[in-house]
């Protein structure tokens, strides 16, 4: 089989109102907030940010997280060739098997939102290494991020809140902030040029941030990767579209024929290029490596899953991956431990939750 790449549909002139593209940014955010040092807490703060993200999703989700509420929990293992110890000493590229605990979701804060409310889908993951260390990852579907900052993102955040005579976002609302950051184009663009998969197994999920790879001699690069689909990519169906639950029937029919498998795709940039700006794409040309494959062989519910009590922090990594200076890693571990303090919390006071949950950010 010939080496996965990194997937670039063909453009596709679909319509794509400011609506969509607001849900679309309310699912990459994953949640984003004040840590110290980026802003003075008068103006922003992790709790404005979850608070905000809980307004946006109309009435209270006792138990649920805050942002991705509707997803599954999926679980399988990553098959590493070794390749990947070329960029990273860390124990989940050596030769061998690893656990993963997995979950998709698709976007916001409501468990009953249509699967159609957004055209981005999300993959976190947690690879349980040999040696004890946890490698956890969130994933979108898009290559890009809206935003470049977390004051930017609380900005776009609060002009998608729902106009409260209609239920959606105000398109004036969310015009003006286009106009007056242009930083938000190259997510725009993606969005209205590729339509959304027509499964959770034939899209490709995306680090989007950047990371720091240390090799065994001690030499530092800069990485993104990709999760790529050995299921070839098919757009979303009209069928599909009239369907408000279709992702996670369609996963589990998929995997009555067998495992479902992508490649991890490390990327490594050259020097020069932006580390700390998610919304800007690297050059096509640069360095690809096939790492290894993700195989997910099942599927459990977030009611009693083994993703459940996982917050998945995209900065809980092992010895040989490390931050880089993108400022959204650190704003998104903040309001992680943020929702997830507050879902768990509620599943305590209220353990009937547990019994209700069928759906289920990957806080």
């Amino acid at each position: 089989m010939a080496k996965p790449s990194v997937p670039n549909p063909a453009p596709a002139c679909v319509p794509c109102r400011l609506a969509v593209i607001g849900a679309a940014v309310l699912v990459l955010a994953g949640g984003f907030a004040y840590t110290a040092g980026w802003l003075t807490p008068a103006r922003l703060t992790a709790p404005r940010i979850v608070n905000t993200f809980e307004s946006v999703a109309g009435q209270p989700h006792p138990g649920y997280r805050r942002n991705h509420a509707k997803g599954l929990c999926i679980e399988g293992y990553f098959d590493s060739n070794g390749e990947g110890a070329a960029l990273s000493n860390a124990e989940v590229f050596a030769a061998g098997r690893t656990p993963v605990t997995g979950r998709f979701a698709v976007p916001g804060g409501n468990p009953s939102a249509p699967d159609t409310s957004s055209p981005v889908r999300s993959l976190a993951l947690l690879f349980q290494l040999q040696n004890g260390e946890q490698w956890r990852t969130g994933m979108n579907s898009t290559p890009v991020f809206a935003v470049h900052t977390p004051e930017q993102f609380y900005q776009q955040l609060s002009a998608a809140k729902p106009d409260p005579a209609t239920g959606k976002p105000d398109p004036v609302k969310l015009k003006a902030f286009y106009a007056a950051n242009p930083e938000t184009q190259p997510f725009q663009a993606w969005v209205k040029a590729h339509p959304p998969s027509s499964s959770l197994a034939n899209a490709a999920y995306y680090s989007i941030n950047a990371f720091r790879f240390t090799d065994a001699a001690g030499n530092t690069r800069a990485v993104r990767w990709a999760m790529v689909p050995e299921t070839p990519y098919a757009p979303i169906t009209d069928a599909e579209k009239a369907e408000k639950n279709f992702l996670a029937a369609d996963l589990d029919q998929r995997l009555q024929n067998g495992p479902l498998r992508w490649h991890l795709i490390l990327t490594v940039a050259k020097p020069g290029d932006p580390t700390d700006d998610a919304t800007l794409q690297w050059p096509d040309n640069r360095q690809h490596i096939d790492a290894g494959t993700l195989v997910i062989d099942h599927t459990t519910s977030q009611a009693n899953g083994t993703c459940r009590d996982v917050n998945f922090d995209p900065t809980i990594l092992p010895a040989g991956i490390a931050p880089s200076d993108d400022p959204l890693l650190a704003a998104r571990s903040a309001a992680y431990a943020l929702s997830y303090k507050r879902r768990t919390r509620e599943e305590a006071l209220h353990p009937a939750i547990h019994q209700t949950q069928t759906n289920g950010d990957h806080s």
